[in-house]
C-alpha cells in the first residue's frame, strides 16, 4: 500500500517558493485564507475569480471536507498555489529515513 503526500508551492513577489504538507481540509482552508490575506484579496473577489459562492470560499476556509475536488483546485490556481503529489516514504514519527551511504556511493561509481 502506497501513502502520498500532498505539497503546495507558493511563490510570493520575492520569487521564493514556501513549500508546505497538507494532511487535512482544515490546513488546507487555513493555508487559501492566508493567501487570500496576503494577497488583499475578500472572500467575494476571490469567489468571483473562482467563479463561487462567498459562502463557498468562506466553507473551504473552514476546512469544510465536502468541498468539490474541482473548485479547491481552481480556488487554488487562482491564488497561484501549486499542488504537487508523490510518494510519502515511510518512517517511524520523528525518525530520519536510514540511508545506506557505503551502498549509495557504489551504486554511482559502478556506472
Amino acid at each position: 500500500m502506497f501513502a502520498y503526500i500532498i505539497t503546495l508551492h507558493m511563490v510570493a513577489c520575492t520569487a521564493k517558493a514556501l513549500i508546505m504538507k497538507i494532511r487535512n481540509a482544515k490546513e488546507l482552508g487555513l493555508l487559501v485564507r492566508e493567501r487570500r490575506l496576503e494577497l488583499k484579496l475578500s472572500q467575494a473577489m476571490l469567489a468571483e475569480r473562482v467563479g463561487v459562492s462567498r459562502l463557498w470560499i468562506g466553507l473551504l476556509e473552514q476546512g469544510k471536507s465536502s468541498a468539490h475536488l474541482g473548485l479547491a483546485l481552481r480556488t487554488l490556481q487562482a491564488l497561484a498555489i501549486d499542488l504537487e503529489a508523490g510518494e510519502k516514504i515511510a518512517t517511524s514519527v520523528g525518525a530520519s529515513p536510514k540511508i545506506d551511504l557505503d551502498k549509495l556511493i557504489r551504486s554511482r561509481t559502478s556506472r
